[in-house]
């Protein structure tokens, strides 16, 4: 097809004010006027004539390198594939309109073969659903595939960029997965105690006044969600294997070249038992940048540590309760003011914020034992007294501006504070020490094992924590709270004097 550059100026003739064009006599230097490029695309369905035009070029070589660019994007499609050369022109036409940069030439290729967008950042969502649009498998195969898409992978990686995917997002995925397992299990629960209050007090047809009882228990029951089965290790299993075919797909299109579900450990399909940084784990971690676990937890003195180091910074009251009492963090950015009584001592994590994509709504807490009252130490009211304070100052500063969401935490003008803000200001203050890595949603770790320092058992862990079930606090921290107390052994064993080197 035809294409050409051209160089014009936009000098006009003094008398008349007409543009010169081509009879401008400053065109015989180089340097004079712009250059610029049109080449001939496909004709519509109607044989009307388009075209790809852009002016603007320095110099005549960078316009002749985009005209070849344009020409090999045009190039990417066989002339008898009319889908192919559709889908291109419609991408360069939508580029002339935006005045947008050429897309890469073997990118473009690639998408084009995967007959994925040829524009964008692919996200895993969208990439899962070319997928399974093209698989070809028995119905129930693809009714798994389907189901592990739309419950699971969407919901929680389908935002990532595709090229973007790391093991760490998976690790993520799984915990959110394990998260919604404790969710599942407190909701079948509270429908079985439902069901057994729906049901008569003794055989055959109860009395008026018991039956208007159970007609407003059966309406409570028809309210509540359906039972629901918990994912178990194979479904776990499943899910990483349904991921890893779409990316090994991904793969053989060029698109990525590392397949993190192939990498991602799962044991047995449980939440990982958290780890304390004992002196020892601590001491390897620095020889050698290996962590013993997924999830590890700071000691008593470690966190101190973190919070000298973030006491300057405006979310260290943030850090300070959910590594006391335990807040999610979703639950932490999603505090009302309303719902804390400083005077008693008491918070009621009503409300969370939570994150689909990247975008942030309020919620409901998890379960119903997650909006349970707990108290607040002396230090708790004393740390949210001064960060109040602080809070009317900005309210003052920002004026009419100020937006009145009622939230502890929030941006400087009283805005939504969005959870991922939280966990990057708690990554950057961490990199600031020298102390061992953990996660933000560790912290509630953290409380569980100054609850229990504190002379708590594990009931009064589980209460501190909102835990739907005792067995769910007790096999979470089996391990770790017997690691608590020899550390807090060892340490005051080593205040005894003595006089012999064998401490005998």
């Amino acid at each position: 097809m035809k294409g050409s550059t051209h160089r014009r100026c936009y000098c006009r003739d003094p008398k008349s004010g007409k543009p010169l064009g081509k009879k401008c006599p400053k065109l015989s230097n180089r340097k004079h006027g712009t250059y610029s490029i049109r080449q001939e695309l496909p004709p519509r369905e109607d044989g009307t004539r388009r075209s790809f035009s852009r002016a603007g070029y320095d110099s005549l070589k960078s316009a002749q390198a985009d005209l070849d660019h344009v020409r090999a994007l045009i190039g990417l499609a066989d002339s008898d594939d009319a889908d192919s050369i559709s889908r291109l022109v419609t991408m360069l036409e939508a580029i002339v309109a935006e005045n947008a940069p050429l897309p890469d030439v073997e990118e473009t290729r690639r998408r084009l073969n995967a007959g994925i967008a040829l524009r964008g950042s692919l996200t895993v969502g969208e990439w899962l659903d070319t997928w399974f649009a093209a698989k070809k498998r028995r119905k129930t195969t693809l009714n798994g595939y389907a189901s592990h898409i739309r419950v699971h992978l969407k919901p929680l990686i389908g935002h990532v960029r595709l090229d973007r995917l790391n093991v760490g997002h998976l690790v993520e995925m799984f915990d959110g997965i394990a998260d919604e397992n404790e969710v599942i299990t407190a909701e079948n629960q509270a429908r079985r105690e439902q069901v057994a209050r729906c049901k008569p007090s003794k055989p055959g047809r109860p009395v008026a006044a018991e039956r208007e009882h159970l007609a407003v228990e059966r309406a409570k029951l028809a309210e509540m969600k359906p039972f629901r089965k918990v994912s178990g290790p194979s479904t776990w299993q499943a899910i990483r294997r349904t991921l890893r075919a779409a990316l090994n797909a991904a793969i053989s299109q060029q698109l990525i070249t590392f397949n993190p579900a192939s990498h991602v450990e799962l044991e047995s399909g449980r939440r990982p038992k958290p780890l304390l940084w004992t002196d020892e784990r601590v001491r390897r971690w620095r020889e050698t940048g290996e962590i013993p676990g997924p999830v590890m937890v700071w000691t008593p003195a470690q966190f101190g540590a973190f919070l000298d180091a973030a006491e300057a910074d405006r979310l260290y009251p943030l850090f300070h309760l959910m590594g006391t009492r335990g807040l999610r963090r979703g639950e932490a950015v999603g505090q009302d003011w309303h719902e804390i009584d400083l005077d008693a001592g008491l918070i009621t994590p009503a409300r969370a914020l939570v994150v689909d994509g990247w975008d942030v709504y309020e919620s409901e807490p998890k379960t119903e034992g997650s909006s349970n009252t707990i108290a607040l130490a002396d230090t708790n009211i004393a740390v949210l007294r001064e960060h109040k304070a602080s809070q009317d100052k900005d309210r003052k500063k920002w004026g009419a501006a100020w937006q009145d969401t009622g939230k502890v935490f929030t941006r400087e003008n009283g805005s939504w504070l969005h959870p991922e803000t939280a966990s990057e200001t708690f990554r950057s203050i961490l990199a600031t020490t020298d102390l061992p890595p953990i996660k933000l949603r560790d912290l509630r770790h953290v409380a569980a094992t100054l609850t229990h320092g504190g002379g708590g058992d594990i009931h009064t862990v589980k209460e501190t924590l909102r835990h739907s079930t005792i067995a769910l606090t007790s096999d979470t921290y089996t391990s770790l709270l017997p690691e608590v107390d020899r550390e807090i052994a060892e340490k005051a064993a080593s205040l005894i004097p003595r006089a012999g080197k064998s401490g005998s």
